[in-house]
């Protein structure tokens, strides 16, 4: 077989590509690693600028500084046990009412698809949700943070349509052998629909760990606020101006600056995320696909 030499406008195509990729690379990556850099070095020495690339006066006095009092410790967990439970929860009933909703014998399924669909675009607004939560008694709560969350409309429209293109032999298969329709959902259903629990996952866990209005609305205690929640304090604290005194005042102090924290709480915030990206990116190629060419 003979091979296909490359000509002079392949070669010009190829160096435009590899030049647009390396520019996207940079724009996207180079924040982060900005941010990262930042955070470890010396705050006051970061407001003289010129640090681009890597640490001018190395510390850790950032990361101490943020984790040295308990409170963050404790807002870390809570962020942490509400991604855990409320990703666990979300996945389990939207694949349950989905998995429901996908049966092709189910009677009223345009009621209950209109009623889904009017709930995804129609709120009542903040009032209103805050007087149900009362009345339910989940108020200053940590079930506050999972419960509500329990099922997302959006992903229940997509998973309705994944389980719809499953063969159906092989639930009328295990019907035949005797088991019943949470035995099929286990045992048959939910294994080959990896790619989308794996999407589901991904974004219900990222929202729940970047979500802080819950805690700033609906949570009073201070043992339940997250780690998002204290982060937008820092910002807050940040932003109010400091006289000149106390500004000298406080780079005699320490060497951290207000900007300086924010950068270290970001990276807190951003790693978890990084770190479980890579597990799911398999799976989640293929799943962020699903519905799309549904008809």
């Amino acid at each position: 077989m003979r091979l296909r030499t490359k000509s002079l406008e392949d070669y010009v195509v190829d160096g435009v590509n590899y030049a647009l990729m390396i520019l996207i690379f940079i724009a996207t990556c180079y924040p982060f690693y900005y941010l990262l850099v930042i955070s470890f070095n010396k705050g006051m020495d970061t407001a003289l600028g010129g640090v681009y690339f890597w640490p001018r006066q190395f510390t850790l006095d950032n990361y101490s500084t943020f984790l040295g009092d308990p409170k963050w410790i404790k807002s870390f967990f809570v962020s942490a046990a509400r991604t855990i439970a409320g990703t666990a929860l979300g996945l389990l009933v939207t694949s349950l009412v989905a998995y429901g909703l996908s049966a092709k014998q189910l009677l009223f399924k345009r009621f209950y698809y209109t009623l889904f669909i009017v709930g995804m675009y129609v709120s009542g607004g903040l009032i209103p949700y805050y007087v149900v939560l009362r009345q339910l008694h989940l108020l200053n709560t940590f079930y506050v943070f999972v419960i509500p969350t329990m099922l997302n409309i959006f992903f229940l429209i997509i998973a309705v349509s994944f389980f719809r293109e499953l063969p159906y032999e092989m639930e009328e298969s295990a019907k035949m052998d005797g088991a019943s329709e949470l035995t099929i959902f286990a045992r048959i259903v939910l294994p080959v629909s990896k790619p989308l629990l794996a999407t589901m996952a991904l974004f219900l866990g990222v929202s729940q760990w970047n979500s802080w209005l819950d805690s700033a609305y609906f949570v009073s205690s201070d043992h339940l606020r997250t780690l998002t929640f204290r982060m937008i304090e820092i910002i807050n604290k940040g932003n109010v101006p400091l006289d000149s005194r106390s500004a000298e005042f406080a780079s005699q102090v320490s060497q951290v600056t207000p900007f300086s924290l924010q950068v270290a709480a970001m990276v807190i915030a951003v790693a978890p995320i990084i770190l479980v990206y890579p597990f799911l990116q398999k799976y989640f190629v293929k799943g962020a696909t699903i519905g799309a060419v549904k008809g």
